[in-house]
């Protein structure tokens, strides 16, 4: 089984993106940072905030959703705010993905949020909502279930440091791992925490069994060359003893992002 970590950055390196994400064959697909615009016009938006601009692909979701159709494919988003198309507002929705091979099934699931709650009517303040999303399936050809969760953790502008939001942000995410989670069956904890080697995210994912794959084997850099400021520690994929890892990397070619994919192969 191949489970693919990513936060896809909005889309902002597409035609690489998408090659990526087909050639791969993961079995699991997490990614952050999604975009979804019901009634857009172009392919491209942009997202504007005190002097910054980003640009966005308008519906990422469905596009990757129409590359994979093999998957079943999964939304939660975290915000509607505007994108816009030159001068026009759109209202987009930002979000977390999940893509999963239909040869596994999901018998069960649960999304909620790990810091504030949906806006409906705009970003939010920063540090902005966010959220996690947690899936139990099936793997027939091994006969076991796993428990796969994704989360992206909240960004401060004053940094990557342990903070009282960052503490509520780990226990809210053990909670909602625990509603889905059968007993000490297999798990997998990933996604673009935006916290140091060292968190108390760390402390509060070991009570579940979890040790962390990029430090423990020496991983360095999670960030791209697109990614040109200190510390380059963000992404983080977690697993218990049960798992089997097979291979682990966290992938520095091709770059489809400004954060490298972690890509892991278990039984």
């Amino acid at each position: 089984m191949r489970i693919v970590s990513l936060n896809a950055w909005g889309g902002q390196l597409h035609e690489s993106l998408m090659r990526y994400l087909v050639d791969v064959e993961s079995d699991i697909l997490c990614l952050q940072e999604v975009t979804r615009t019901h009634d857009a016009r172009s392919e491209w938006l942009v997202y504007r905030d005190h002097g910054v601009e980003l640009p966005q692909r308008a519906n990422l979701f469905a596009e990757i959703g129409a590359a994979l159709p093999t998957h079943d494919a999964f939304f939660s988003p975290t915000a509607r705010g505007d994108l816009f198309d030159g001068d026009r507002r759109i209202a987009s929705e930002f979000g977390l993905a999940t893509f999963v091979r239909k040869s596994h099934p999901v018998i069960g699931q649960v999304s909620g949020f790990v810091h504030r709650e949906f806006s409906a009517d705009g970003w939010g303040p920063h540090p902005r909502a966010r959220n996690a999303h947690c899936i139990r399936l099936y793997n027939y050809e091994s006969g076991f279930a796993v428990t796969i969760a994704q989360m992206h953790g909240l960004r401060d502008i004053e940094g990557k440091g342990d903070t009282p939001a960052r503490r509520h942000q780990a226990d809210a995410l053990v909670e909602l791992i625990r509603q889905v989670r059968h007993g000490d069956e297999r798990l997998v904890v990933c996604g673009d925490f935006n916290v140091l080697p060292g968190s108390v995210t760390f402390d509060a994912l070991s009570g579940l069994g979890l040790s962390d794959l990029i430090t423990s084997r020496g991983h360095s850099d999670t960030r791209t060359s697109y990614y040109r400021k200190e510390p380059r520690f963000a992404d983080y994929m977690l697993v218990t003893s049960a798992v089997e890892v097979m291979a682990f990397d966290a992938v520095a070619e091709p770059e489809v992002s400004d954060h490298r994919a972690l890509l892991l192969d278990l039984r």
